[in-house]
């Protein structure tokens, strides 16, 4: 393994973008949030040093995101209109297009895993609702009963944007130090966020996977950006791996992460512009919000979002990580 090979392996995630505002958290707040951040990329970074997959180092990096009630995917997912959960997941390598993933699913611990699944073993792309629960279980995937979901932030948050019938704002959206201090340090009643993870492994490949509970009080059957190949999750080794967070209507709209992609191979832009034009140009025209992350073959790392905050961070095999909250 070279120095400059080694050099270019980099993971980066995101937990979702908003009005994430520092009046609206206090340094325990902060801390919560950087470390769980920096705790994941490690996870991720440590598989990349050690020679792992692209493919392996998003898979763990976005499982864990699910497995952490602080971001809105799997456990502490938010509650659909009826107080049920929904959750959606896509993954993608970006070596040979493979892709899999799953939407509306309600029992299955770790969407991002069963998207592999779907991506694995499966002729298909994209599976729903219990047939996809069916499948997923036979290659390995842990089901859960819907109240593993659970917390008692996001049921409160939900009943509150019931009485308000809230619902398409950004999950990490702060109306107000006072909601946000209540759950800590978004608006509880408008949330509406997604995790993800991109990454560039020692032998060139990049991946990349996206998982999210939706927005709080959707309707039931909602799919938004997450689990579509080339809204919120692309990745190709001639372009670059993209995840994205916000306002997933919008990010469908304009196929944002594939715009990044086809903008780098087809006009010979730069990661940085591209994915500068798609979110602070291209999605404010369809009042998109939100951001994304996105590593290409050489590993340049872009982060932009046109929120006030997304939190995001990235790993280098052999360098400290760097995690960020603010703008």
């Amino acid at each position: 393994m070279s120095t400059s090979t080694s050099s270019k392996a980099v993971i980066a995630i995101h937990g979702g973008a908003g009005t994430i505002l520092r009046s609206a958290m206090n340094s325990d707040q902060e801390k919560a949030y950087h470390d769980a951040l920096s705790e994941i990329l490690s996870a991720g970074q440590a598989i990349l040093a050690a020679g792992g997959s692209a493919l392996d180092a998003v898979a763990k990096a976005v499982s864990m995101l699910e497995d952490c009630p602080l971001f809105n995917a799997g456990k502490g997912a938010v509650y659909t209109h009826a107080g049920t959960h929904e959750l959606d997941a896509a993954i993608m390598d970006g070596a040979t297009l493979g892709a899999g993933a799953v939407a509306n699913v309600a029992h299955v611990r770790n969407p991002i895993l069963a998207a592999r699944a779907v991506m694995e073993h499966s002729e298909h792309i994209l599976l729903v609702g219990a047939g996809a629960e069916e499948f997923v279980a036979q290659h390995g995937a842990e089901l859960v009963q819907p109240e593993y979901f659970h917390t008692e932030a996001r049921h409160a948050q939900w009943l509150r944007a019931r009485k308000q019938e809230g619902m398409l704002l950004l999950d990490h959206d702060a109306a107000s130090q006072a909601a946000a201090a209540e759950i800590a340090p978004i608006d509880p009643d408008n949330k509406f966020g997604t995790v993800g993870a991109v990454a560039l492994d020692l032998h060139g490949n990049l991946a990349a996977a996206t998982s999210t509970g939706g927005i709080t009080n959707k309707r039931v059957g909602r799919v938004g950006d997450s689990p579509l190949i080339g809204a919120g999750c692309y990745a190709n080794n001639r372009s670059a791996a993209i995840s994205a967070t916000g306002t997933g209507e919008a990010f469908m709209r304009t196929v944002a992460a594939y715009d990044i992609s086809a903008r780098m191979e087809y006009a010979g832009q730069s990661l940085q512009d591209a994915a500068q034009h798609v979110v602070m140009d291209l999605l404010p025209r369809y009042q998109g919000r939100g951001g994304l992350i996105a590593i290409d073959g050489e590993g340049n790392v872009a982060l932009p979002f046109n929120t006030e905050g997304m939190y995001r961070g990235y790993a280098r095999v052999g360098a400290p990580v760097v995690t960020a909250i603010y703008k």
